[in-house]
């Protein structure tokens, strides 16, 4: 029998290619979407669309029918005007969700979390899941929002419900409408907007290694277990540096100091946002940047057999699907 996976945050980035990967294995999708959410990336998928949001008092009704749910859905944003809605979104949301699938029967739950629910540790070192940081250190509400989503599945799992636990890097490929920051940097490069660069670091992986870790948590993922779904440590330079080489552009040479962005972060959001102006860059962005966010992602490739394709063509595949859809 075909099994009918019920998935939030379909239509974004994480969410897009997942859908395609499960529809390849065989899967039937249900996709929960908001209103007024753009379809684009579900375009033309043989996959059912319900409307809803992740508080609705009738998900359960939704779900009906359904085997496995991976909530995928979250609010992403690095603005600290955001805050209440980054809790309703991501942990209320959450609870809400997980409380349907435990009402609908759903026999397997995959909870989206991030390694921003982990954090970073002083000094700077590549972390695994039995790291957290404290939650007071973690930097926004966004990282702290998933971080007591966290706690939310970790309440379910008392209650018995079998959830596993995922917590993607940054990935990097097609699909990425919003774009993501991480996207938001690569179009900024293909637009020659990006003079300069800090100091910082991330880790990466191929957006569709992300979609396959997924399933491979549902298929043989331990309940109640953490999995980071990471690959590749890289400076920015570094990633500048590859995009360059795919590219032929030439990449930024010169590094500025971390208080410059962060003094015109800090004046967009106190002083301009007040007035009434649009801030440019997030003051909480600004401020992780100054962080190595560096992680280890070997159990997931070893307990789960998680994929740990080319950077490079992670890379090149994001730069023709943005010159394609969004340049």
């Amino acid at each position: 029998m075909t099994m009918l996976a019920f998935i939030t945050g379909g239509t974004g980035f994480i969410g897009a290619n997942l859908v395609r990967l499960l529809l390849e294995q065989g899967y039937s999708v249900r996709a929960l979407v908001r209103p007024n959410s753009p379809l684009d990336n579900l375009h033309g998928l043989p996959i059912e669309i319900v409307q809803g949001d992740l508080n609705h008092p009738n998900l359960s009704e939704q779900m009906q029918g359904c085997q496995v749910l991976f909530h995928v859905a979250a609010l992403y944003s690095l603005w600290q005007k955001d805050r209440d809605n980054l809790y309703r979104c991501n942990v209320l949301g959450t609870r809400n969700i997980l409380a349907a699938a435990r009402k609908a029967g759903i026999k397997r739950t995959v909870y989206t979390s991030s390694v921003a629910a982990i954090g970073v540790c002083d000094p700077p070192s590549s972390v695994n899941e039995f790291y957290q940081s404290p939650v007071e250190k973690l930097i926004g509400d966004y990282k702290k929002s998933k971080y007591w989503a966290e706690q939310e599945a970790g309440k379910a799992l008392q209650m018995g419900q079998d959830v596993v636990i995922v917590n993607p890097s940054t990935p990097i490929g097609p699909y990425d409408l919003k774009p993501t920051p991480t996207g938001d940097l690569i179009v900024r490069f293909l637009r020659r907007q990006m003079p300069v660069y800090v100091n910082t670091g991330l880790n990466v992986i191929d957006v569709r290694d992300v979609a396959c870790g997924h399933l491979l948590a549902l298929e043989k993922g331990k309940t109640g277990e953490r999995y980071i779904l990471g690959h590749q440590n890289m400076t920015l330079k570094q990633i500048l540096d590859e995009l360059s080489q795919i590219t032929s552009i030439p990449a930024p040479s010169s590094q500025i100091p971390s208080w410059i962005p962060l003094s015109v972060a800090w004046i967009d959001e106190k002083i301009l946002t007040p007035l009434g102006k649009s801030p440019s860059v997030p003051l909480d962005g600004v401020r992780m940047s100054t962080q190595l966010m560096f992680y280890d992602a070997s159990k997931a490739v070893r307990e789960l057999g998680l994929p740990q394709s080319s950077i490079h063509t992670a890379l090149k595949d994001a730069v023709e699907w943005f010159q394609k859809e969004l340049l």
